[in-house]
């Protein structure tokens, strides 16, 4: 028997990532012998369509059930319809996540948990930019050989700049920004959703720190 876990590292000691279709890796895993293999997400940039895509290349493993943080709607219908079992709010390490399905300590999810597009973003941007600007200056300067001068300066200056921009980052390697208005989901779903990403968010900042203290010693 195998299952799909959402993984941020390539290993059983990556934390489960809270995203689905656009987590960095799939850990096809045998939770009784704690054999896996690491899949890379090659949705993991795309532009449209990655849960969709995503849920066909786990249906395509052969597994009974997935393991995530996050499932949006057009992704827990593809895998439903293959068959395969969807638990969502699922945090800690990937071998604690298959400990407790093997135990049977996890339930099913009935619903998708968050909206379409959760954990996109997409590259997009436009801007336009104006300037106009007017200078006048006028000097005039009087000295005499030993070192006695008068000098009088006048000027005026007037600038308008006009400028709008609009962007968001390219990835989607990160987490997606924090929705006030989550779609509708039991309250108890939407708390472990939201614990989960703050423990992502909180392993993320561990690994940062941890690689600045790295480069600072490489100098």
């Amino acid at each position: 028997m195998k299952i799909a876990i959402t993984a941020s590292k390539p290993d059983l000691s990556s934390p489960v990532d809270p995203r689905f279709g656009r987590c960095p890796y799939f850990i096809i895993i045998d939770p009784d012998t704690m054999e896996f293999e690491a899949n890379e997400n090659t949705n993991l940039y795309g532009a449209s369509g990655v849960g969709i895509q995503s849920a066909q290349f786990v249906a395509n493993k052969e597994v009974k059930a997935l393991l995530t943080g996050s499932c949006g709607p057009n992704a827990f219908q593809t895998l439903q319809a293959a068959g395969i079992e969807v638990i969502t709010g699922v945090s800690g390490t990937v071998q604690e996540a298959a400990s407790l399905y093997k135990e049977k300590n996890l339930k099913s999810t009935p619903q998708a948990n968050v909206a379409s597009h959760f954990g996109m973003a997409a590259g997009t941007g436009s801007g336009m930019g104006q300037s106009m600007g007017m200078g006048r200056g006028m000097g005039q300067g009087m000295g005499m050989g030993r070192g006695m001068g008068q000098g009088q300066g006048m000027g005026r200056g007037m600038g308008q700049g006009m400028g709008m921009g609009r962007g968001l980052a390219p990835g989607g390697t990160g987490m997606p920004p924090f929705n006030p208005n989550p779609p509708s989901v039991p309250p108890e779903d939407e708390l472990k959703t939201l614990q989960q990403q703050a423990e992502y968010l909180q392993q993320q900042m561990s690994d940062i720190t941890k690689r600045i203290e790295e480069l600072k010693k490489m100098k």
